[in-house]
């Protein structure tokens, strides 16, 4: 029978989508863990852990839930009780022995996730993130590097007791170097922006400033990977049109549509702004004919409209739920069919047309 032990399920999710591309605010990874050893045999995935869809996942004998929202997001302080809906998922994750997972803005920004899902609605489109990630182990520690030469190596054993003693100092290295024929020691090192200030000052007092090259560390951004996405399509085409193409692929009857100051339903549309979910931050400032997201305040629909960007807005998971099945088939892939994955027929936004 298929299984696997949840330390190697975990792991696999995280290799899957790295939770270092997660917001810094998120509250993302293995955030109910049943006593070991556990395995899991069921994998199941939800946008939204409600006490509904936490049922179903009991009657369907999940071992572990991917829940796309993290449901434990603010602390739980003090105890868990049965007195609140998110304490009570707790207790009957527990109960039932199942883990719950979540990866929320991890899937967001990687390349095969949410926003590039949900970009497959606009049509044919090429597409850059609004807000790329940057590496998150590239380069070393600290934001700037500092490297000089000298002779002196009696002063410099002084000075360089002095750096270490500066807090934020990293890699210090010396290495024997010849200069213009001569023999010289040239020091190395990484250093936040405030120890900077402090050994610029330290070498201009010891006369060693000679020769000192202060580089700024960037961490390299990683290709199609970020938040937000800004689609380019090959063919411009008519803003009732797209409103079609986004119903038809979110399955949605309805969606709320402010058309741009200037515009019309038969205004072109060529490039889209989107973020799934809740995207008024990654939006924002953002040039576009179009802005596609869940939901955004009334006031940033405003300021869209009055700098004649059309807003679509879908309602918050409804911009995120359609890629379980993506998501479903590329676990199984990844995971090698070692274990049963299914989709909560639960889950659904909380909205509805009324």
């Amino acid at each position: 029978r298929a299984l696997m032990n949840l330390g190697e399920l975990v792991s696999a999710l995280n290799d899957f989508a790295s939770l270092s591309l997660a917001e810094s605010w998120d509250n993302v990874g293995l955030l109910v863990e049943p006593s070991p050893p556990h395995t899991v045999k069921t994998l199941f995935l939800t946008n939204d852990l409600t006490e509904e869809v936490m049922e179903e996942a009991v009657q369907k004998k999940a071992d572990l839930i991917l829940s796309y929202h993290p449901p434990v997001f603010a602390p739980l302080k003090r105890r868990v009780t049965w007195k609140t809906w998110k304490e009570r998922l707790v207790v009957r994750a527990l109960e039932h022995r199942i883990g719950i997972y979540s990866p929320h803005t991890a899937y967001d920004a990687i390349p095969h996730g949410v926003n590039d899902w949900l970009a497959k609605g606009l049509g044919a489109c090429t597409s850059v993130p609004l807000r790329p990630s940057t590496a998150p182990s590239c380069p070393a520690e600290g934001t700037h590097r500092i490297e000089f030469c000298t002779d002196n190596t009696e002063h410099l054993d002084t000075v360089l007791s002095k750096i270490k003693a500066i807090q934020e100092i990293f890699c210090l290295t010396t290495l024997p170097a010849r200069v213009e024929g001569k023999e010289q020691t040239r020091v190395s090192l990484n250093c936040s922006q405030k120890a900077l200030l402090e050994v610029v000052a330290l070498l201009s007092q010891n006369s060693l400033y000679q020769r000192t090259e202060i580089l700024l560390l960037q961490k390299p951004f990683l290709p199609h990977t970020g938040m937000g996405r800004l689609c380019t399509l090959s063919e411009p085409i008519s803003l009732s049109d797209i409103t079609e193409r986004i119903k038809s692929h979110l399955k949605l009857p309805h969606i709320r549509l402010a058309v741009g100051m200037g515009k019309t339903l038969e205004s072109p549309v060529k490039k889209t702004a989107l973020c799934a979910g809740s995207g008024s931050s990654v939006l924002k400032g953002m040039e576009a004919d179009l802005y596609l997201t869940g939901e955004m305040s009334h006031h940033d629909v405003l300021d869209a409209v009055a700098n004649g960007i059309s807003v679509i807005l879908c309602e918050h998971s409804n911009t995120e739920r359609g890629f379980l099945t993506e998501l479903r088939d590329m676990l199984a892939i990844h995971l090698q069919n070692k274990v049963n994955i299914i989709v909560s027929e639960k889950d659904r936004d909380p909205l509805q047309v009324a």
